[in-house]
């Protein structure tokens, strides 16, 4: 929150415009006492994000100076996501264990449910999670894609697909003649997934069945992808959420699964999802759920009917530093 305000205040931005300034210029510009600023500042400098100058009494940016736009934003939406949908909710974490809901979201806003359903009518919690959400998916996408197989003229589920961003993704990265790709999610995200393929021209080839992955999945389909939602359920809802996959399957079809997972040792260096996504899952989003190991899902999948043909984990290597989540790709096919 120290590093966030800082960039709320617009201090960041006016060292940017004007190395140098001071802690009674920057409180001036952003309408705060020196003194505020000063304390803001301490954590920066000690991080090597903003220098001191201890004989003019002038801050500039460190390391912040040497940040693209593109990064910078990118690490702005996941700061803004953790003040938005955790700090307060976490507050809660303990109650929220306990009784499997997400207590802070009925405390604090009075929504019942999980984090997907509050978003509908609460403008703040939908601008913090769509927008990194959609950053995450734009980003993560070419790397998934270049690892699944989809057949020329597949018959392609995009399930939980949300308003049609992976859908639209999934054609343009795999498209052949005869490809489609429907996306299947909760009926009242239709209307802006329909909109959403009109506005890519891709109307032809994109559809939208309404329904919750619980009471069906709809059958018939060579190719289903899940991607952002394995991990948001429990051990018992994942098993029910592929039964459904593996009826939705032609008989030699293919799932491939998009998850973030923690490493066979979670004492592994570099491992930011333990530290994040258990209390994210518990006391944020769903009061159940959070990422596994590789192996446990490829376990899960075998235990529903199908045979494993590919893992791959993303190289730590490439994955910018602010990012949490380290991707997994999983391909199965059905058993007949």
């Amino acid at each position: 929150m120290s590093l966030l305000s800082c960039f709320e205040l617009g201090l960041i931005d006016r060292l940017r415009e004007s190395p140098g300034l001071g802690a009674v210029e920057l409180g001036e510009a952003a309408g705060v006492k020196p003194d505020a600023v000063e304390q803001l500042l301490f954590l920066l400098v000690k991080e090597g994000f903003v220098a001191f100058d201890e004989e003019c009494g002038g801050y500039r940016l460190d390391a912040l100076g040497e940040v693209g736009e593109e990064d910078l934003q990118r690490a702005l939406r996941y700061m803004n996501l953790i003040k938005v949908t955790a700090l307060r909710q976490l507050f809660y974490l303990t109650q929220s264990a306990r009784s499997g809901s997400v207590v802070g979201l009925r405390e604090l806003y009075g929504a019942e449910g999980t984090l997907y359903d509050a978003v509908a009518g609460h403008q703040d919690l939908k601008d913090a999670w769509l927008g990194l959400m959609n950053t995450v998916t734009a980003n993560i996408d070419p790397w998934f894609f270049g690892h699944v197989e989809i057949p020329a003229g597949a018959r392609v589920l995009d399930l939980a697909g949300n308003t049609g961003l992976g859908a639209i993704h999934a054609y343009r990265y795999k498209e052949s003649a005869g490809l489609s790709v429907t996306t299947f999610d909760l009926p009242e995200k239709e209307q802006e997934a329909l909109a959403n393929f009109r506005a890519e021209g891709l109307q032809e080839h994109l559809s939208f069945i309404g329904g919750n992955v619980f009471d069906g999945v709809p059958e018939g389909f060579d190719t289903v992808l899940v991607k952002h939602f394995l991990d948001m359920f429990d051990r018992d809802d994942v098993l029910r959420i592929l039964a459904g996959v593996h009826r939705s399957l032609q008989p030699g079809g293919q799932v491939h699964v998009l998850v973030p997972v923690y490493p066979e040792d979670i004492r592994d260096a570099g491992n930011y999802n333990v530290d994040f996504f258990p209390a994210f899952f518990i006391g944020c989003t769903m009061g159940q759920g959070g990422p596994q190991k590789l192996s446990v899902y490829q376990r899960w999948l075998e235990e529903s009917g199908f045979k494993v043909t590919k893992a791959v984990t993303k190289d730590a290597s490439e994955i910018p530093p602010d990012v949490i989540p380290v991707q997994a790709v999983i391909s199965a096919t059905k058993i007949a």
